[in-house]
């Protein structure tokens, strides 16, 4: 018996660590390109409330989640268009724009939440389905784990190979990492930096917007103001860590997700040790990392910094 409940907990703390992982991954995945293009985007953690409040309420006014995605996908594409004329048409300061995008989303979220619902939390029903994967579910510990998982997570993970391959292999990445090196130097060579920089922030607006979105639909099935708590400015770190390579990106964002699925595992194991310690503990080892890790790495020289042709 003993046996047998120890298995069905490491299964379900490997299920939880990729739940935990997927919207920190998906924002991550995106801020990837964004920071390896120059741009500091402090706007994550709004844009993923913004896509966890906009695909909700679509989903649930609509009664399908197919136009709640699409609503994520609209609102996240319109935050990084407005991070994107600010900070790159208009050369504002990168910092500003992105604190003060986080701030609005999360306030208009929480403002539109109290108008449409009250002091209500309603739940949308069919949201946070899995889908297992026939044989591979069966594979024991592992299989019902890994298999039987949100679609959105399928796609997320699959998109790390993919995303590499894109930054590392084709011409787009190529500009990408040579923009936030030496933008004068990719505007000499004939590369527009304006355009490049566009479709950085409109692809990591997207990706954050759904990543809000997944925890809202995917996972949860329900909204609350206060849900990403802080998953934003987690990816940006795991960002950091993994050296804007997705594939390290990913293991870092497993780390952290393994940190957020321990929470609840200690917790449901009735360990003694105070509530809130427990859930600090993620926080901590976001600045564990940080401490450790962070002297190590090389920023993009570019990155936070506007460009204007005929400037630095």
């Amino acid at each position: 018996m003993n046996e047998i409940l120890g298995t069905a907990l490491i299964t379900t703390i490997i299920a939880s660590t990729i739940r935990g992982t997927t919207p920190i991954l998906l924002a991550a995945l995106g801020d990837a390109y964004v920071e390896r293009s120059g741009q500091l985007n402090l706007g994550i953690e709004g844009m993923m409330v913004a896509g966890a409040f906009s695909s909700f309420a679509a989903g649930l006014e609509l009664n399908s989640l197919f136009y709640g995605y699409m609503a994520a996908v609209a609102v996240g594409l319109t935050l990084g268009l407005v991070f994107g004329i600010l900070t790159v048409t208009l050369g504002v300061n990168q910092i500003v724009v992105g604190l003060g995008l986080t701030i609005f989303a999360h306030s208009m979220s929480s403002f539109l939440h109290r108008v449409i619902f009250g002091n209500q939390f309603p739940i949308l029903f069919g949201a946070g389905g899995t889908y297992e994967i026939a044989y591979l579910s069966r594979i024991p510990i592992l299989g019902p784990a890994i298999f039987n998982q949100h679609w959105l997570v399928y796609l997320t993970f699959a998109l790390v190979p993919f995303l590499y391959v894109v930054m590392y292999q084709t011409r787009f990445g190529l500009r990408v990492r040579a923009i936030g090196e030496t933008p004068w130097a990719a505007d000499a060579a004939g590369v527009s930096v304006h355009r490049i920089r566009y479709g950085a922030i409109l692809l990591g607006g997207l990706m954050a917007s759904l990543g809000g979105a997944y925890m809202a639909l995917g996972d949860l099935a329900f909204f609350v103001p206060d849900m990403i708590m802080g998953r934003g400015y987690i990816a940006i770190v795991v960002v950091m860590l993994g050296k804007w390579n997705p594939v390290k990106v990913c293991w870092g964002a497993l780390l952290f997700g393994f940190a957020l699925a321990l929470t609840s595992a200690l917790q449901v194991a009735g360990i003694n040790v105070s509530p809130d310690f427990i859930l600090m503990i993620p926080y901590l080892l976001v600045i564990a990392a940080l401490l450790i890790f962070t002297r190590a790495t090389d920023l993009p020289s570019a990155l936070g910094r506007p460009y204007r042709r005929g400037g630095d």
